[in-house]
């Protein structure tokens, strides 16, 4: 039996984590997607590159690495820090919406409006804590990366209670976890049924009935918010024994009709950069690509109508690009 290779050292971890902090503040605070991919993308492929960086120039000769970031990077070999994360840092309002996205179920829109309202903290009875039903509370575990080795067990008993519930249910657990992360932020699970499709009326009971088998068996144990289509919640996997108590984790689960099932796993699967190759490519072979559908664009633009999808592959097909497993999606 081969042994997993164990994670490679980032000899760059210093920059990559500027990086990642500056792409989080556009995301929450300025709400800049642009600047967010680009530092993201920047993130990415620096994490992948074997040695040490030594300068601004040589990080610059990357794909994705631009003139700005570059002298970004100087400036950070050079000092030790970044003037503008020092500066962010020191801001009350960017420290607080970045601080309450950190927990799961609260957004970019959210966390302003709450700071807005002078919400800063997940201390006493704020409305955050009351919103998330024990956000506080687990916020310690949410905190916490979910090996791959719990992940592959959460996943096992999620697809098992589902085929309970009915065999022909389909459920995919997607995210990082699919492209073959070896740890994951928190579970997020895409559900269908073939009697639900975009033209049905809406159906609750084809989510809510497996949230409750999950809740019947204490794998699910509460519920931050369901609706008709999403459930947003907590969950724990069982004890082996009195010694091994395992950490609080988020799931969400999504009901997605049938015909756009397929387009939802694509996207949820991710990454953002790949996703956004792929939408990018699709335009360029004539087609409009998203989570809900891929459609042929006819001479004057205009979308026509969605096309039979019935796997991943199909969509890989349609806008001839050869098909990449989920494993191969990460940049």
């Amino acid at each position: 039996m081969s042994k997993r290779k164990a994670p490679q050292e980032n000899p760059n971890e210093g920059i990559t984590d500027f990086l990642s902090e500056l792409a989080n503040y556009e995301r929450n605070v300025n709400r800049a997607i642009h600047k967010y991919n680009a530092y993201r993308k920047a993130a990415s492929v620096i994490s992948k590159y074997p040695s040490k960086i030594k300068s601004g120039a040589e990080a610059k000769k990357l794909d994705g690495v631009g003139a700005k970031i570059a002298e970004k990077i100087d400036e950070f070999l050079s000092t030790g820090k970044l003037r503008k994360l020092e500066k962010i840092r020191q801001d009350d309002t960017s420290s607080s919406i970045n601080f309450l996205t950190r927990v799961s179920g609260i957004g970019p829109a959210a966390a302003r409006k709450f700071v807005d309202e002078g919400i800063k903290t997940l201390e006493g009875e704020s409305a955050v804590a009351v919103s998330l039903v024990g956000g506080n509370m687990y916020f310690e575990d949410f905190e916490k990366r979910i090996p791959r080795k719990e992940m592959l067990e959460m996943q096992e008993i999620v697809l098992s209670e589902v085929k309970k519930v009915d065999p022909t249910y389909i459920a995919t657990v997607c995210g990082s976890f699919r492209r073959g992360a070896e740890s994951s932020g928190d579970m997020d699970i895409l559900l269908t049924h073939p009697n639900f499709t975009s033209e049905s009326s809406k159906q609750p009971k084809l989510l809510h009935q497996v949230v409750e088998q999950l809740e019947n068996i204490h794998f699910i144990t509460d519920t931050l918010s369901k609706g008709d289509t999403k459930f947003m919640g907590v969950c724990q996997l069982p004890s082996k024994d009195e010694e091994t108590t395992y950490p609080y984790r988020r799931i969400d689960i999504r009901l997605i009709p049938r015909d756009q099932y397929y387009c939802g796993v694509l996207y949820f699967t991710g990454s953002d950069i790949f996703n956004k190759n792929m939408r990018t490519h699709a335009l360029e072979m004539g087609f409009t690509l998203n989570e809900y559908t891929i459609r042929p664009l006819g001479i004057t633009g205009v979308a026509g109508e969605p096309l039979l999808v019935n796997s991943e592959k199909d969509i890989f097909d349609y806008i001839q690009w050869k098909y990449r497993e989920p494993k191969e999606r990460s940049e």
